[in-house]
């Protein structure tokens, strides 16, 4: 038999797969996601921040629905293990709220585990298996430390399947590397080298870029697969123009939380970059994070401040095309998993 004689025989060829974007209800090509908050928490508890908790279902979705009101189709909840996650609730809310969202796993830096030694001694290998449990099986309805006994089957969500992570997360201190972050950076970069997942690193008021990027890149995880949150805590456009010559994403999340520049700075770096040639590695978001801050909790100024008073003025300085740019275009690129990684 031939060559085009085979071919024939064996009918026509399969479709290629795709490239997609996990979310909490289900893999979705990445062209549905519309405009995206890249970094916002409906839930997270951590002794850092006493008395702003973000733990209640109720006013967490109605959150959500004014971030829906205000032009956001599609966010990241940035909050990784141990520190209070929903995975339940978020996956409620988002169906709720007609939200997707594109939950995380990883751990973030050490003081936000202060006190537990058992998460602190946790090795690498346990941390890399419990990343990959929560983007390949699910998530636990509460979690439970990594490796202790036999993990039980993931709660089914409202789609009638286990609410996976969709994005990888890693944190570092203000200058400093821990032991414990140095293996998280080493779990995540060995969690996203199986699955293509993206990955976020804390950084903490922008420090520490190009040392987590070295770090990650020796352990195996491409700079064009990272996303470095609050490096808009350092407004610098020589910085970001370096960060994203070497591929990295910029996460810009901060707009409401400068203290110490006002927030024409932060454009002034956003622009910066662009006009450098590196507008298609920025990302936007609100990281409002706290009870006292959003507005259905009693607080302000709340997610929608986002949308609603920082992209207009962005908008004036870099163009519809820079905003379609930075919440559609460059989301859409980072967020989406590699086609062959399907879902384990």
């Amino acid at each position: 038999m031939n060559a085009d004689a085979r071919r024939e025989a064996a009918g026509p060829p399969s479709p290629a797969p795709e490239p997609f974007v996990r979310t909490v209800l289900g893999d979705i090509a990445p062209e549905r996601l519309g405009r995206v908050d890249y970094h916002e928490h409906l839930f997270q508890t951590t002794p850092l921040l006493p008395g702003e908790e973000l733990d209640d279902e109720d006013l967490s979705r109605g959150e959500a629905g004014l971030m829906r009101a205000a032009g956001i189709d599609a966010m990241v909840d940035a909050t990784p293990w141990g520190l209070g996650r929903d995975p339940l609730a978020v996956a409620r809310i988002s169906h709720a709220a007609g939200v997707h969202v594109v939950a995380t796993t990883g751990f973030h830096r050490e003081a936000h585990y202060a006190g537990r030694s058992e998460v602190l001694e946790l090795d690498e290998e346990r941390m890399a298996a419990q990343c990959l449990a929560d983007l390949l099986e699910g998530q636990l309805a509460v979690d439970a430390l990594p490796g202790a006994g036999a993990r039980e089957r993931p709660p089914l969500g409202p789609a009638g399947a286990p609410v996976r992570a969709g994005l990888l997360k890693a944190g570092v201190d203000y200058w400093r590397i821990s032991a414990f972050e140095r293996r998280a950076l080493a779990a995540v970069a060995a969690a996203h080298r199986i699955t293509g997942a993206p990955v976020m690193v804390h950084l903490e008021h922008g420090s520490c870029a190009h040392e987590v990027l070295d770090a990650l890149e020796a352990d195996g995880a491409a700079p064009e697969r990272v996303v470095l949150a609050h490096i808009d805590r350092s407004p610098d456009a020589t910085l970001y123009a370096e960060l994203a010559a070497r591929g990295a994403y910029l996460g810009c999340d901060g707009a409401a939380r400068l203290k110490e520049w006002p927030e024409s700075a932060l454009i002034d770096a956003i622009d910066g970059a662009r006009e450098a040639g590196h507008g298609d590695r920025i990302l936007l978001g609100g990281d409002v994070a706290r009870r006292s801050r959003y507005l259905a909790y009693g607080g302000m100024p709340g997610i929608p401040y986002l949308t609603l008073r920082f992209v207009p003025r962005l908008e004036r300085r870099v163009g519809e095309a820079g905003i379609r740019s930075f919440l559609v275009d460059n989301p859409r690129a980072f967020l989406r998993w590699p086609a062959p990684a399907a879902a384990g």
